[in-house]
């Protein structure tokens, strides 16, 4: 009992500190969407430079026939700063990194370790949606100890649900040992990425209540 009444004490703390900043990134999308084209453009320049000029100096350097360093981050942080009309963003990015005795092997596996990276990043936003609900009185409390507990064993459902991800960025660097290290940059569609939630969260979700299920198709507009 006392085991059962500290995990619904910490759901209810989480919520609220969620809830807060919630709140204060709706605020800080909402000021980017403000701005116009070229003060995005400007914004992401800047900082892609910035990266860059980092990047080179660690060793890094294009893929065979990729854009130029530059050009790669620039688009990267365009799309990290594209919202919907209702704030969210329109895509979700993962980085990864791996190191293999030849180039396509280690940008294979950079590849896979960066899925489950986005997998991980759509499961605490489940996560987060269910404790927002508590907040919001839109779930008990003990459902949504439940229900988190399912979403947090469905990671391996997810990525194995995520199709074809956008390649942002992609450079590499030659090791002492000859070995190559490839680092990547994705972007998945968040609508995309709603989908495979909805697939995840129904396999994961069976072995609870009919109403719980119901619960939660409406919260989250399935």
């Amino acid at each position: 009992m006392k085991k059962l009444l500290f995990t619904l004490l910490v759901c209810a703390i989480s919520a609220s500190t969620v809830v807060a900043q919630s709140r204060e990134t709706f605020e800080e999308r909402k000021e980017l969407r403000k701005m116009s084209k070229d003060e995005l453009n400007s914004k992401a320049t800047k900082a892609a430079r910035k990266e860059a000029k980092r990047l080179k100096k660690e060793g890094w350097q294009p893929a065979p026939g990729a854009l130029p360093l530059e050009k790669q981050l620039d688009r990267s942080y365009l799309m990290q700063m594209e919202y919907d009309e209702d704030m969210y963003p329109k895509y979700m990015m993962a980085e990864a990194m791996s190191i293999g005795s030849n180039y396509d092997a280690a940008k294979m596996q950079a590849l896979e370790l960066a899925k489950q990276s986005l997998a991980g990043q759509i499961q605490t936003e489940m996560t987060s949606l269910i404790e927002n609900s508590v907040a919001n009185e839109q779930l008990e409390a003990e459902e949504a100890v439940s229900v988190t507990k399912s979403i947090m064993e469905s990671k391996n459902l997810i990525s194995q649900s995520i199709g074809r991800v956008i390649v942002v960025s992609e450079v590499y660097r030659t090791l002492k040992n000859k070995n190559k290290e490839v680092l990547v940059r994705v972007a998945y569609n968040s609508d995309m990425a709603k989908k495979v939630a909805k697939k995840a969260a129904k396999q994961s979700l069976e072995s609870e209540s009919e109403e719980v299920r119901n619960k939660l198709d409406e919260l989250l507009g399935w």
